[in-house]
């Protein structure tokens, strides 16, 4: 067995609009989104065991010598940096994902190598005194699932704005994403081999057939 932690994954994306005419729903709040919207809502609540919102703070970094690393045929392993803004003591978490599992080994799902830790202070300078520079900066909007072992995400983006860094309102007609990942990195033993969780998200998509296409994702 590998001594590795994974993350075993599946990923769908639609707009509000795709699917008007699906009854509305009311179950957890706040804004009214379009019908289709509320019944993924619907559903995804209708079979998790707790829900609540999400605002979420990503910084991905990059090595400083990645433009280097590509043009030498090798793909550079990104540093992405995450805090929870709704969590008064949130702190921030470093993570780093490395080339997914080939598909002749996990043909439905997503499963990659996983390595995360928490920060205390100032993550992102720790991130740059590692020799990470910083390439992209983004909010995630939404509402977060738990399902057993798994975390079902669904969000929009919003833009950072340029001079407070502060977030920028995503349009209603922005693309909603949905992830549905395992919670925390996984280890492939005898005990808890992958396969269990590969079934168990294997098992969300089939709930969601019929209203939201989810599908392996190799970036």
């Amino acid at each position: 067995m590998s001594s590795h932690f994974y993350e075993v994954a599946l990923s769908g994306e639609f707009f509000a609009q795709d699917l008007p005419g699906v009854p509305w729903i009311r179950t957890l709040d706040t804004r009214a989104y379009p019908s289709f919207c509320e019944a993924i809502l619907n559903r995804i609540t209708l079979h998790s065991e707790s829900a609540h919102q999400m605002h979420a703070r990503e910084i991905v970094f990059e090595p400083y010598d990645a433009q280097h690393q590509r043009d030498t045929g090798n793909e550079p392993v990104l540093l992405r940096a995450k805090k929870e803004l709704l969590e008064p003591d949130a702190k921030w978490v470093l993570y780093s994902f490395l080339k997914p599992e080939s598909t002749r080994v996990h043909p439905d799902t997503t499963v990659r190598p996983w390595a995360t830790c928490q920060v205390v202070g100032d993550a992102l300078s720790f991130a740059s005194a590692l020799g990470y520079v910083r390439r992209s900066h983004i909010y995630k909007r939404g509402y977060v699932f738990r399902r057993g072992a798994l975390v079902i995400q669904m969000f929009q983006q919003e833009h950072a704005d340029d001079k407070t860094q502060k977030p920028i309102s995503a349009h209603t007609d922005t693309l909603w994403e949905v992830e549905v990942k395992t919670a925390s990195p996984v280890r492939n033993t005898q005990e808890t081999p992958l396969s269990k969780y590969v079934d168990a998200v294997l098992e969300v998509q089939l709930l969601m057939k019929g209203l939201l296409d989810l599908r392996r994702l190799d970036v």
